[in-house]
């Protein structure tokens, strides 16, 4: 009664491995998406304001 879905043990294993593979791809594009972020903004605040 452990299982509610009666998968096997080869596809508990799969399901598991593909969230990881999700969970590390949506982290590496956070990661991408904040570094392109702070590059932008960095280039940025060395600029003089225009008065």
């Amino acid at each position: 009664m452990s299982d509610p879905w009666n998968e096997g043990d080869q596809a508990a294993k799969a399901r598991r491995g593909r969230s990881l593979a999700i969970a590390l791809g949506l982290l590496a594009f956070v990661a991408l998406v904040f570094i392109i972020t702070i590059v932008k903004i960095g280039g940025n605040v060395a600029l003089p304001h225009p008065a």
